[in-house]
């Protein structure tokens, strides 16, 4: 800053000379010199000199060389300059084209090197936009900050809530909502529904380097959380984590974070909510009083600016929105089963001992090796329990996974109904009836051997004496047993004596 209202002063006030006067100031006696010469010639003395503030006088000794004009020039519009800069900038629209369509339509205007330094005297005082550069529709800004809190009735304690915030680089639109934590279901949740809001989708994403957004943080490769890279890639967007420890790589959230507190959470601190959808509208009604409030610089609303600047740039969204879903990895088991969930899904049997990687939705659990997906099923939330798809089984296990009582009792039927009934009456005396399946494809096994009627009138005596096993089938069968009479008395038996303490059948009648 010059010093020359204090060279006045010393000058005419003080009467010092122009010797002392360099030394007091700390300036060149040429300088003294300078001034003194140019504020007689100004007509500016001391008494008058001491109303004034130092930009007046450095006026009024020093004023702008203005070259005389007789036609009246048409100003540019700066804040059109600027805005169309920002919004083309990735087809390398340059001031010399702005200035061309200018003269286009004022041919009497300015000349080049005018126009840009009054657009650049212009832009000198946009401090808001002074520190960084950011084209249209390209970076959405997200993070997460404390929020208000929510009262449980039950219990009557005080649930901390999160506020989520997403800003639009370009136009500072913002997305404001309350979820109940930074984990990966509410990460998810809260920028869906963001893009949902917005309507459209950046092309880069600028996340904080929280765990759901970055399972390994680094400066240079920041390791993508799998969900997180799964969604981004389904609404065709990058993710650019921030780096570590460095917060003005997302400066615009920073401040977004501090004008939502100041217009939303400030807002709201006084009321009492009693559950998060509560709150959540409660923030919405802010939000929209913050988009729609006029900016003090750029004389309209964030909603303006983004519907001028950033949504002609965006990405439309998919047709369907993004389901959440979780990645694991899993070993194949030498069963050609993977364990998610506590649950058991086939894969195909010649991926045993592989690692695949697993995406489980609500409705779905899919396996991929190396980008390919190699199984689906429908999810099962039944613990301990298999999912088998045959085709995924070997040849020679697909007849054994075909095997169940119905159809044993089917295959026996075809023979006859004792045979059948025999077949069932095994099956179920059995603790597992799997234990049962081999002595039943026995039993089918005799049939290619013996006829049917054989076959049945074995089946009958088996019933009949309740010896009911394959080894007995085929006992009676070899020894011919099946042809022989059966009159239901031995032989052999011999008929009790008569005698008085031997009573009858006729006593129990």
């Amino acid at each position: 800053m010059r010093k020359i209202k204090e060279v006045l002063r010393l000058k005419y006030d003080c009467g010092i000379s122009e010797r002392e006067i360099a030394r007091s100031c700390r300036i060149a006696r040429s300088t003294v010199g300078d001034y003194l010469m140019k504020a007689r010639a100004a007509g500016l003395g001391w008494p008058e000199a001491a109303a004034l503030t130092d930009v007046q006088i450095e006026g009024r000794l020093f004023p702008a060389k203005r070259i005389p004009s007789s036609v009246k020039r048409p100003a540019p519009d700066c804040e059109y300059i600027y805005s169309e800069l920002r919004s083309y900038r990735k087809i390398n629209l340059t001031l010399i084209q702005l200035w061309l369509e200018y003269k286009a339509r004022c041919p009497d205007g300015y000349q080049y090197s005018q126009f840009c330094e009054l657009y650049r005297r212009w832009r000198s005082k946009l401090d808001y936009c002074m520190r960084q550069e950011h084209r249209a529709g390209e970076k959405l800004f997200i993070d997460f900050s404390n929020g208000l809190s929510i009262l449980d009735l039950p219990t009557g304690e005080l649930i901390p809530t999160q506020l989520f915030l997403a800003v639009w680089g370009a136009s500072n639109y913002t997305y404001a909502e309350a979820t109940l934590s930074q984990t990966l279901p509410d990460w998810i949740g809260a920028q869906r529904r963001a893009l949902e809001y917005f309507g459209c989708a950046p092309r880069v994403l600028v996340p904080d380097n929280l765990k759901s957004a970055v399972s390994k943080a680094c400066k240079y490769e920041p390791e993508l959380n799998p969900t997180y890279a799964d969604m981004a890639e389904h609404y065709g967007c990058a993710v650019l984590p921030a780096r570590p420890y460095r917060a003005k790589d997302k400066a615009k959230v920073e401040v977004g974070v501090l004008i939502a507190k100041r217009w939303i959470l400030a807002v709201l601190r006084h009321r009492t909510f009693y559950s998060l959808a509560e709150l959540n509208g409660a923030i919405r009604e802010c939000l929209e009083r913050l988009n729609t409030r006029p900016l003090r610089q750029a004389k309209r609303s964030r909603r303006e600016l983004f519907e001028t600047m950033d949504r002609p740039a965006t990405l439309p969204l998919p047709l369907r929105p993004y389901e959440y879903a979780e990645w694991y990895k899993a070993k194949v088991n030498i069963d050609y089963h993977v364990e998610v969930d506590d649950h058991y899904y086939s894969v195909p049997f010649r991926l045993i001992h592989e690692r695949l990687d697993v995406r489980l939705t609500a409705a779905t659990m899919e396996a991929f090796r190396k980008g390919e997906r190699v199984a689906a099923h429908a999810r099962s939330y039944v613990q301990g329990r298999y999912t088998t798809n045959k085709e995924h089984m070997p040849p020679e296990h697909r007849g054994y996974a075909e095997w169940s009582p119905e159809r044993f009792i089917r295959w026996a039927g075809k023979t006859g109904t004792a045979t059948s009934r025999l077949v069932e009456k095994i099956l179920s005396s059995r603790p597992y009836v799997e234990q049962g399946y081999r002595s039943c494809l026995g039993i089918i096994h005799l049939g290619r051997f013996y006829e049917p009627e054989r076959m049945e009138a074995a089946a009958e005596r088996a019933l009949k004496y309740n010896t009911c096993s394959f080894r007995s089938l085929k006992a009676i069968l070899t020894a011919g047993l099946d042809r022989q009479r059966d009159t239901g008395e031995h032989s052999g038996q011999m008929s009790l004596p008569l005698h008085q303490n031997i009573r009858g059948r006729e006593y129990y009648q």
